[in-house]
């Protein structure tokens, strides 16, 4: 098994930790809001799921399914993530179709709500990038 299938069933850990968020009591507010920061809702948890079963599957089979898995998955998180800043919505979820623009957004929070797709994208994109095809 190559590094870049291990790093494929760390996402799925990752994901699956994001997909359950809004079930383990005390990491929601009273606004519904997980640590304080954004909101998830079962769509996001659906995508979340779908996200972790694709790692978990392309870490099991193959280097190449995880560098596939790795570059598909990481340019979708991380432009999600962009659009995020730029607009307050992604479009994993369809927010960007569904919600008008909140506009260009530089503070903490509106960076930290978008932390976990910019960094969990770009460090998959990197490293699907840099993988060999072994």
């Amino acid at each position: 098994m190559t590094r870049l299938q291990y790093l494929a069933l760390g996402y799925f850990v990752a994901l699956m930790i994001a997909a359950s968020i809004n079930y383990i009591p005390g990491l929601t507010d009273a606004d519904g809001l997980a640590f304080g920061i954004f909101a998830l809702d079962p769509y996001d948890d659906a995508l979340h799921v779908a996200s972790a079963l694709w790692a978990l599957a392309a870490g099991l089979i193959s280097h190449r399914a995880s560098r596939t898995f790795m570059v598909l998955f990481g340019a979708a998180y991380l432009a999600d993530g962009v659009f995020g800043m730029f607009t307050g919505y992604g479009f994993l979820d369809m927010g960007i179709f569904t919600h008008a623009s909140l506009g260009l957004d530089l503070s903490l929070g509106r960076f930290l709500a978008n932390l976990p797709h910019l960094g969990l994208g770009g460090l998959a994109l990197v490293a699907g990038l840099r993988a060999g095809t072994a």
